[in-house]
């Protein structure tokens, strides 16, 4: 005999059944196939360039940021036929986690990146078992999240300054500031104005205008005259185990394992992030589901370390874009894959690609960055200053270092208010320092 709970399970299918006839599949609409294309081709154009300047921020081989891109592409569009979390979402290297990656490189060589990276897709997979990223976005609220992208993004406004006036090493003269290098400096501020001029006017309609006027414009303008190009290292993409090295100690591997924890707790929160403003922006307001984009991540996480790729998320930038460019299903996504395989494989073309042109668009990625500080306002003074803290400790001392030094301060900063301002218990302080954490991520729930 059927229980009341029965009942009210098969009635909660049957609306699931009805909300994904109604929606359509997330994968592919014979519909919108045409619009799909077109923005895929438009979008993946766009992720070049900032493939491109993530991957070289990172001291990863550009090569590699290509192929993780086409991989992640792959498997997004696989996965929105089984379990979709978002419908327009698309898959790339995430600007913010740039600087770890780098300082992976840093401290355990690149031989062991891709060991680094499968760690942290298994742990990304144990999150998703369970659904650990809501707890996740309890115990760190956004605000200190906003403050790290912020402090990340300082660390790419000075990163690429740097190639607004570099100029050929044959021009190069006693004096810094010779006449070839106060060219360079005006062509890259002429470029950088054009660039922000147009999105300025295109942002809310086609915001891949000023993407391809920048590239565009310098290619033409590298015909003319000496200016640096991006060199692109045509390396061999090769499958092997993503074991750690032979010489690898048993500290550094203590030290590998809490660098992956990390990678992936910033990673899952800025894909749950990116969802809850995808879902907003979704031509067709259908819901999100963030724990099946945390399948897909980590599936092409994992598939990705076999051939020493990178950590990937829905990137909030090329997502707007395909969606102002016209797509309505991640069909898009496989077409935005297919773009960044064919430059994968056909890395010649890209060194066509002038150095102020990339620094024009990473310059206003890591400017985009610091101004989400605008976002926290709304918290309230202290949230906005725990921010801008956090911010300067991760430019300053490192992003794991600095997260975990602001998350502290946090903590202390409520156990000291609640106790001697208040006068509560140690555990009521606990409890109400997660409940009101809950309550400043409950726009991400």
């Amino acid at each position: 005999m059927a229980t009341r709970s029965d009942d009210e399970s098969i009635v909660s299918q049957q609306k699931k059944v009805e909300t994904v006839k109604k929606e359509g599949s997330a994968a592919f609409q014979s519909q919108y196939v045409f619009r799909d294309t077109a923005a895929g081709l438009i979008t993946g154009a766009m992720a070049i360039p900032l493939t491109i300047g993530i991957a070289i921020m990172s001291n990863y081989p550009i090569k590699v940021g290509l192929a993780t891109v086409a991989f992640a592409s792959l498997i997004g569009w696989i996965n929105a036929w089984f379990k979709p979390g978002n419908f327009i979402g698309s898959p790339g290297i995430a600007a913010g986690l740039a600087p770890v990656l780098a300082m992976g490189v840093a401290a355990f060589g690149i031989q062991n990146m891709a060991f680094c990276i499968c760690m942290t897709a298994i742990m990304q997979a144990i999150i998703w078992k369970f659904n650990w990223q809501r707890y996740l976005l309890v115990a760190v609220p956004v605000y200190l999240v906003e403050g790290l992208l912020a402090g990340v993004g300082l660390k790419i406004l000075l990163k690429f300054s740097e190639f607004t006036y570099e100029i050929p090493a044959e021009l190069v003269t006693e004096d810094f500031w010779n006449e070839a290098r106060i060219q360079m400096a005006a062509i890259s501020a002429g470029g950088l104005g054009l660039f922000l001029l147009l999105f300025a006017k295109f942002k809310d309609t086609q915001p891949a205008v000023p993407y391809f006027a920048i590239i565009i414009g310098g290619v033409i303008l590298a015909q003319f005259m000496t200016v640096p190009m991006i060199s692109v290292e045509d390396i061999e993409l090769q499958l092997k185990l993503p074991l750690p090295s032979e010489d690898t100690t048993v500290l550094m591997l203590a030290y590998m394992i809490f660098f992956c924890a990390m990678l992936a707790i910033v990673d899952v929160i800025e894909q749950v992030m990116s969802n809850a403003a995808i879902e907003k922006i979704d031509p067709l307001k259908r819901k999100t589901n963030s724990n099946n984009s945390l399948l897909a991540i980590w599936i092409a996480n994992l598939g990705s370390s076999f051939f020493g790729g990178m950590t990937n998320l829905d990137g909030l930038a090329k997502s707007t874009t395909n969606k102002l460019a016209g797509a309505m299903t991640k069909f898009s996504v496989l077409v935005i894959g297919s773009v960044v395989c064919f430059f994968t494989f056909n890395t010649h073309y890209l060194d066509y690609l002038p150095k102020f042109a990339l620094a024009a668009i990473m310059l206003f990625t890591g400017y985009k960055m610091i101004a989400g500080l605008v976002h926290v306002t709304h918290y309230g003074p202290y949230a906005l200053i725990l921010a801008f803290l956090t911010a300067g400790l991760v430019y300053k001392v490192g992003i794991f270092e600095g997260l975990l030094v602001a998350m502290v301060i946090h903590g202390v900063v409520h156990y000291l208010v609640y106790t001697k301002h208040e006068n509560m218990p140690g555990k009521s302080v606990i409890k109400r320092y997660f409940d009101s954490l809950r309550k400043d991520n409950s726009n991400l729930q």
